[in-house]
């Protein structure tokens, strides 16, 4: 008996990280001071010296049940855009700059390859949101996942100098809100999407018209990462007095996030066009509107408190940025809370 007769392949260990290890090096950074491989990672805080309070940020995240999706489609390569934006997404929130990242990834057998191409997603993410890939961690875990699926979460650290913190506290009466569209439903509320249409091949195979895709490709669409539209709207000279990134709990949770007491936001739901596939959730699951917007982002993965002085830059940043943005509505005196109407 040995290691391997239990159900752990090392010798597929050693292939995933050296399959991986292109897809790594495309995330480096100057600061990385140790490579793939080692029993950490290590970055430098040199460069940040000159910041007057450096102050460190951190997210955890994983994709939650968008991975039974990936299973069933046999599609590894975005799912770690998914899993870095999570995590990554919260951190631009609070006006850090990701800096590196490390995934785990668990799996009842280690095939390489697969291994590989769930990396490459990663270092996709970390590419687009500037973070190295420092580092991570498979494990392969026989008879407690099957052997043809895995789970996938992910830690970032991000810094920000500790007077740049956007933390809503100076939101105020007639602040406007700006809102980025999403790229679809993201990472979030796949349990219940999971409920709502046919989770077999044919079905997600099937092309909509209403969707100008299949039903599969529609609903594995990575998550927007908004890293470089936010860090874009600062370089405008815009100051963001609060953001909230639109995850789990939809409008309603992740909204008040950002809110100071006694205030309300007031959101006009006719201030953009919601996409199909949320239309398509709703009629084929029979969901009330107010549990849409209660689990969905419902088309805006991120909403940004600004003066009113500075919309049209804030809006002009994000277009730049690549991003479309939409002006939801504005800041009203009364119980904290968000009103969609």
């Amino acid at each position: 008996m040995d290691y391997k007769n239990a159900g752990v392949d090392i010798e597929a260990g050693y292939k995933s990280v050296e399959l991986m290890k292109e897809h790594i090096k495309k995330t480096m950074r100057p600061e990385v001071l140790t490579g793939i491989g080692g029993f950490s990672g290590a970055f430098s805080m040199e460069a940040f010296k000159k910041m007057e309070q450096p102050t460190l940020v951190s997210g955890t995240d994983g994709v939650g049940t968008k991975l039974k999706l990936a299973f069933l489609l046999d599609k590894h390569d975005t799912v770690g855009i998914d899993c870095v934006a999570m995590c990554v997404n919260d951190i631009a929130c609070a006006g850090g700059e990701p800096l590196f990242f490390l995934d785990y990834i668990a799996c009842g057998k280690n095939v390489p390859e697969k291994i590989a191409a769930i990396v490459s997603g990663v270092a996709e993410g970390c590419r687009q949101s500037n973070a190295a890939l420092i580092g991570g961690e498979t494990a392969e875990m026989p008879g407690f996942y099957p052997v043809d699926e895995y789970d996938l979460a992910g830690f970032a650290v991000g810094v920000v100098d500790q007077k740049n913190l956007i933390t809503g506290a100076n939101i105020k009466p007639g602040d406007v809100l700006v809102g980025m569209a999403s790229s679809g439903v993201h990472s979030n509320g796949f349990s219940l999407v999971r409920k709502v249409f046919t989770m077999k091949e044919e079905y997600l195979n099937t092309y909509f018209e209403s969707l100008g895709r299949t039903l599969g490709e529609a609903l594995i669409e990575p998550t927007k990462i908004y890293v470089k539209a936010l860090r874009t709207v600062k370089e405008a000279g815009v100051t963001i007095k609060g953001c909230s990134h639109i995850t789990g709990g939809g409008f309603y949770e992740n909204v008040p996030r950002m809110l100071p007491e006694g205030v309300r936001a007031m959101i006009r739901k006719d201030s953009y066009e919601v996409p199909a596939i949320f239309h398509m959730l709703r009629e084929d699951g029979r969901i009330e509107e107010q549990m849409m917007y209660n689990t969905f982002n419902m088309g805006i993965g991120m909403i940004m408190a600004v003066d009113p002085a500075d919309v049209d830059k804030c809006v002009a940043a994000v277009r730049e940025a690549g991003e479309t943005p939409y002006i939801l509505g504005e800041i009203q005196a009364g119980e904290k809370g968000v009103t969609l109407c």
